[in-house]
């Protein structure tokens, strides 16, 4: 696959195609080719970069994949407005867009709008190089702006070299974590008394873990175990040339088709050894939600949001329930408004929102990377899918720092909620090495 790629990219008749797209276009519009490369069964992993920026997607039960190496055009930006401006950048974009078929940008958020280290805060970019397999089709779609397109294939060649595997790294025994675990449970219970007094309902805390490694860790196989361990879930990454923020998600934020919207509601959290998904906390915790996320969406739909029945959702060794929410935009709703609206959901932030957002930010809540925020795909024709940023670890040489979180409510109990974040972070710790766990954290993560 990787040699009919590069010939595609060097074939004389590829450039004449891009200026045959670009004839007539400003100079910064963006100019995207489409070609076929053939079947496999490739999930574009091999081509994982470690020095380029780079975003990756795959479904794998619906057997997608996608690999976006470097930035055609790209606009970062933070603050209260930034999902405005990044939807009014990307309409400028999508102004003058040439593309001969399918194309796309991807975006990327923090939880909150100040955040901003080590990746930007919010991210939009369409990518240079595109790999899609789709149910075994695959596909490569360059992109450059029109005034650049000479120099593109210059450009796109060196992005194609094939990731040398290394060694396999062993995690290395880590400082005991009892005292942050102490910390953690001391917010959880000033929560607690916060809404038995009836100032917030619930509130969502985040835990982080740091760990070393005998040797620098691939992205490229972190992500290849979580698709063999959670194939029902959305794997995610995005590097920026040094750090990649990485994970498995079973959440949707939001999806836009033409005048549909779907939402996903997702709460409550059982695993193997903990109490019934259907005990009465997570059952009220996944009411906070639906009633959230409805009330949310009803200005910006054309009639009252439809709630399907209530189901268990997989996500390897997890459950949840997750209930899908549907409803028609009004006209002019564009994909941004919903996000804007929507995050951060009561599943991530809390309930009601500005209470429980100024309970965390009066609490010292902290979150790394894109963690709890977005992460998601967008086309020139204002259709898109955001999915919620969860199960994450931000990955820097030999080092990890993975991200879980829990929803706190009435009838919560401290020490449940610390097993819960356990759990979740279990999932990423499994797919950090092929190897044991130290024996400070093995007893705690199985």
């Amino acid at each position: 696959m990787i040699h009919t790629l590069r010939r595609q990219l060097a074939a004389p008749e590829t450039q004449a195609r891009l200026q045959t797209l670009a004839a007539g276009a400003p100079d910064s519009a963006p100019v995207s080719l489409r070609l076929a490369l053939g079947h496999s069964a490739t999930d574009w992993l091999d081509l994982l970069p470690a020095h380029q920026p780079h975003w990756y997607r795959a479904r794998p039960d619906r057997r997608e994949y996608r690999l976006a190496i470097g930035h055609a055009l790209h606009v970062a930006t933070a603050g209260t407005n930034r999902f405005a401006a990044l939807d009014h950048a990307y309409a400028g974009f999508c102004r003058h867009w040439r593309h001969n078929g399918p194309a796309l940008a991807f975006a990327g958020f923090a939880f909150d709008a100040a955040s901003n280290a080590p990746l930007p805060n919010a991210l939009l970019a369409i990518p240079a190089i595109l790999l899609e397999n789709l149910d075994g089709a695959c596909s490569v779609t360059l992109s450059a702006p029109a005034g650049r397109l000479a120099q593109a294939v210059a450009e796109w060649l060196p992005l194609l070299a094939s990731a040398q595997p290394g060694p396999v790294p062993q995690l290395l025994p880590g400082r005991p974590p009892a005292l942050d675990d102490r910390a953690w449970i001391a917010r959880v219970n000033a929560a607690l008394r916060d809404i038995a007094a009836g100032r917030v309902a619930k509130v969502v805390l985040s835990r982080n873990r740091q760990f070393l490694a005998s040797d620098t860790f691939s992205p490229a196989a972190i992500l290849a175990r979580l698709i063999a361990q959670q194939p029902g879930g959305i794997i995610y990454a995005h590097g920026n040339g040094q750090q990649t923020f990485l994970g498995a998600t079973p959440e949707r934020l939001v999806r836009l088709r033409g005048q549909r919207i779907d939402v996903d509601a997702l709460a409550g959290t059982a695993w193997p050894g903990s109490l019934a998904l259907s005990e009465n906390k997570n059952r009220h915790e996944q009411s906070l939600v639906v009633r959230a996320i409805c009330a949310a969406l009803a200005p910006l739909c054309a009639a009252a949001p439809e709630t399907g029945r209530i189901e268990e959702h997989r996500a390897g060794q997890l459950a949840h329930w997750r209930s899908r929410i549907s409803a028609q935009a009004r006209p002019g709703t564009r994909l941004f408004d919903l996000v804007r609206t929507l995050h951060p959901t009561p599943a991530v932030g809390g309930y009601p929102a500005a209470a429980a957002l100024d309970w965390l930010a009066a609490h010292g809540e902290k979150r790394s990377g894109w963690y709890s925020g977005g992460f998601g795909l967008l086309s020139p024709a204002g259709d898109g899918e955001f999915s919620v940023a969860l199960r994450s670890a931000l990955i820097d040489g030999n080092s990890a720092e993975l991200q879980a979180g829990a929803g706190i409510v009435a009838g919560s109990d401290a020490q449940h909620e610390l097993a819960e974040t356990e759990a979740k972070l279990g999932t990423l710790l499994a797919a950090l090495s092929a190897g044991q766990l130290p024996v400070s954290d093995a007893s705690r993560s199985a």
